[in-house]
């Protein structure tokens, strides 16, 4: 299998980790006691969720716009996103003096849309179930001129994400160590498709996985159909972050060529997974970024005997949200 996709090949993400080092921060690989025996594995936990902003998304919105002209940063940039996105792009405009606006669902924790605000971008908000954010956000960048940042589906966005699978070589390598199996949190897919591009270019033997909440696991039945399909219509979650309907055209073109395959687990099991995260390793995770260690804890006979890579990918959750977490399944 050709590890280099001519949609994103390595040296796309290589690039991507010259720009933003040193804006970017270098994430902890834990190698977690707790959770490789409950599993009876090696597990390495990526902790994403001490990233600038809480998640990884601030590499990929750095990677974009890090790149625009003089001319495009003069008019602004907008973006859509139920949260994570949102903050990453706003902190990014911030550090330039970029003006951002940023299309937001109204039902989005309040914590991110008030940390939105907070970096100096104007927010519109909207209703997930009734209207389109594409839309809303592409009339807004035709109307002011700014530059559209994707969440996910454009490859500097794919290529700045990939730098955490290229943190993990890096990390890994240093422990004379290969995984066996990298596990990632999946909405669009951007974040696994440029992971999996950093991650086989060195380890070339090694599986990476999609993880998708329960109802929302269109990149793994796209991945068995080998065509995108959509998520469940009627599907909820409290997986916020990964809400998308249906993978991204370049992102599914990527990933439809290097991953294993994917996993879905349900709002109890992720609960569970951001309980065991805190108690065991004292990391905060949103529900969205915690699946990829929800499947792994749910999955043990899959595992064990294996060494893991399980990304948390955002730490970004409502204090209620978290609480219930807490309290319910500590």
């Amino acid at each position: 299998m050709n590890q280099q996709s001519h949609l994103l090949s390595y040296d796309d993400v290589a690039a991507a980790a010259t720009r933003i080092k040193g804006f970017a921060r270098t994430t902890p690989l834990i190698e977690s006691f707790a959770t490789s025996a409950a599993c009876d594995a090696r597990v390495f936990l990526k902790a994403e969720t001490l990233q600038h902003t809480g998640s990884f998304k601030f590499r990929g919105a750095f990677n974009l716009i890090g790149q625009l002209s003089a001319e495009q940063k003069s008019k602004g940039v907008v973006a859509y996103s139920s949260g994570n996105h949102a903050q990453a792009v706003a902190k990014v405009a911030s550090l330039g003096n970029i003006n951002a606006t940023i299309v937001m669902p109204s039902d989005a924790p309040q914590i991110k849309i008030k940390a939105t605000q907070s970096f100096g971008a104007q927010t519109v908000l909207y209703d997930r179930y009734t209207e389109c954010r594409e839309d809303i956000a592409a009339a807004i960048a035709k109307e002011s001129g700014a530059t559209l940042v994707p969440p996910f589906d454009h490859p500097h966005t794919i290529a700045g994400q990939g730098t955490v699978g290229l943190e993990i070589v890096v990390q890994l390598t240093e422990l004379k160590t290969v995984p066996d199996v990298v596990l990632v949190p999946c909405g669009g897919g951007g974040l696994v498709a440029g992971m999996a591009t950093a991650i086989r270019h060195h380890f070339p033997h090694t599986q990476i996985y999609s993880v998708e909440p329960e109802g929302f696991d269109d990149t793994a039945r796209s991945l068995a159909s080998g065509v995108r399909e959509t998520a469940n219509s009627d599907a909820k979650s409290i997986c916020d972050a990964l809400l998308v309907p249906i993978p991204g055209q370049l992102t599914f073109a990527i990933n439809q060529r290097i991953l294993s395959g994917g996993y879905e687990v349900n709002d109890s099991m992720v609960q569970k997974a951001m309980a065991f995260a805190f108690l065991q390793e004292k990391l905060v995770v949103e529900p969205g970024g915690a699946v990829a260690l929800a499947a792994l804890l749910n999955s043990v006979d899959d595992f064990s005997g294996k060494t893991i890579v399980a990304v948390l990918s955002g730490g970004n959750v409502d204090p209620a949200t978290f609480n219930k977490a807490i309290s319910e399944t500590a």
